[in-house]
């Protein structure tokens, strides 16, 4: 037996089929909106995973196309690796999920969203956005949630909210927010060029809706939620913080992170590990838990000296900024290129011209295959951390990175008809500290106007 539940949101129906398929999930919501559905689960192991210091959750969107009645391409005639538009609407689905869920939980979770049919009056990435925060809801895991997401547009000056495919794309905004019952806990946002004023009434509209959905989540938890399970906690003991103050006083630990040099920070941090270690020899217990601990314990110095006595590690004033460094033209034989430098944060962006021809071609979950005449690339190698880690091709934080920059980038840039050129701009992250994506634009944008279409 099943139970559904509706509400109208936006001029159309959003219904939520609750016990009807996925039974063995934890929690598993059903999403109905006009044509579009989807079936979001969410799933936990039954113990913690040994041996990390992280809450290891996976979100993953999976395109399905039968959902708009396509073959995929290729030999195989399978779904392959997710599409960027999956990474990235994965990645937007976790970073307000992921803080709502207990500090001190180890156990693995995964959010699974799978699109079965397409409606391009009703964007299948917002329902999968309400799908997992739903399925989670009201599920047994432990999640201090619920939270609730809406996407606004703007076509000729008119907020839409919950825009079309069509209206998203072709429209001067693309702004999705996500709420809890008390505040706004992220915002992901595009436009051309769009008033302060207007972003503002915009993100304040989509709270509001965000507020009514949530009255409708918890209606569902009330009657069909499972109570939270227990959980073996992962919390750092108090007894050992403690204990490490005693061997390491606080005014010892500003010390060491009070540099403006990356590495002697690592270094101070190195040799604080090394005294602590050898401190809990006999305390085994302690000793795997003894990372974690550490990086807490630094962080909340550096979060004391930045808030209450106005110090940041690297010496600078509360409103100082980084050095600033820029060269174009450092490259030979490419179309442009330039370097932008601030702090320890470097990067490299080349940008290269082709015919409109060169356009990447994008088969999705669109009605037609889409044309990208802009591409920016991101990279983040491991040496730029002083790291040795092989690299496999771009993961998920590369291409999200990538995707920051160019919705960044995309407004500024001629049309087609001004500037008839394939534009690929590849940021080469040479170090990092902080900020890279931020550093990735101001370096494409000097490469852009280097190789002659900005300005």
């Amino acid at each position: 037996m099943y139970k559904s539940f509706s509400m109208e949101l936006a001029g159309r129906t959003l219904t939520v089929d609750v016990g009807r398929v996925g039974a063995q999930a934890n929690g598993c919501a059903f999403m109905h909106y006009g044509d579009t559905m989807v079936l979001s689960t969410a799933t936990a192991s039954e113990k913690p995973r040994d041996g990390i210091d992280f809450f290891p959750l996976s979100v993953e969107y999976e395109e399905k196309f039968y959902s708009v009645g396509k073959i995929p391409g290729g030999f195989n005639k399978r779904e392959g690796k997710p599409s960027e538009n999956a990474i990235l609407t994965s990645r937007v689905i976790d970073r307000p999920m992921r803080p709502l869920f207990p500090k001190d939980y180890r156990n693995d979770v995964t959010l699974n969203n799978m699109v079965m049919s397409v409606d391009p009056e009703c964007r299948p990435e917002l329902v999968a956005m309400l799908g997992a925060a739903i399925a989670t809801a009201i599920s047994d895991i432990p999640f201090d949630g619920p939270c609730a997401m809406t996407q606004m547009g703007m076509v000729n000056g008119e907020l839409i909210v919950n825009p079309s495919q069509t209206q998203w794309d072709e429209g001067d905004l693309q702004l999705t927010v996500a709420s809890t019952g008390e505040k706004v806990i992220m915002i992901e946002a595009g436009a051309n060029e769009i008033k302060d004023e207007v972003m503002i009434d915009a993100i304040y509209k989509c709270h509001d809706i965000n507020l009514t959905i949530i009255d409708f989540i918890n209606k569902m938890v009330a009657e069909v939620g499972k109570p939270k399970h227990t959980y073996e906690s992962c919390a750092i003991p108090e007894e050992l913080f403690e204990a490490m103050k005693k061997i390491v006083p606080p005014e010892e630990m500003e010390v060491a992170v009070f540099t403006d040099v990356k590495q002697q920070r690592e270094e101070n941090i190195r040799q604080i590990s090394a005294k602590l270690e050898e401190a809990f020899a006999d305390k085994e217990e302690w000793l795997g838990l003894l990372g974690e601990a550490l990086y807490q314990y630094q962080k909340k110095t550096v979060r004391k000296m930045i808030l209450k006595d106005h110090k940041r590690p690297d010496g600078r004033a509360i409103t100082q900024i980084r050095p600033l460094a820029a060269e174009v033209d450092i490259i030979p034989r490419v179309h442009g290129s330039a370097m932008f430098t601030r702090g320890q944060t470097q990067i490299c962006t080349v940008t290269t011209l082709a015919p409109l021809s060169e356009m990447q071609k994008v088969d999705g979950l669109d009605d037609n295959i889409t044309n990208k005449r802009y591409m920016h690339h991101y990279n983040f190698p491991s040496y730029s951390v002083g790291e040795t880690k092989v690299s496999r091709g771009p993961g998920r934080r590369e291409i999200g990175h990538g995707a920051l920059a160019e919705k960044a980038l995309v407004p500024v840039l001629p049309s087609a008809e001004e500037f008839p050129y394939a534009i690929r701009t590849v940021s080469e992250t040479f170090e990092s500290n902080g900020s890279t994506s931020q550093a990735s634009i101001c370096a494409s944008t000097m490469s852009l106007m280097a190789a002659g279409e900005c300005a």
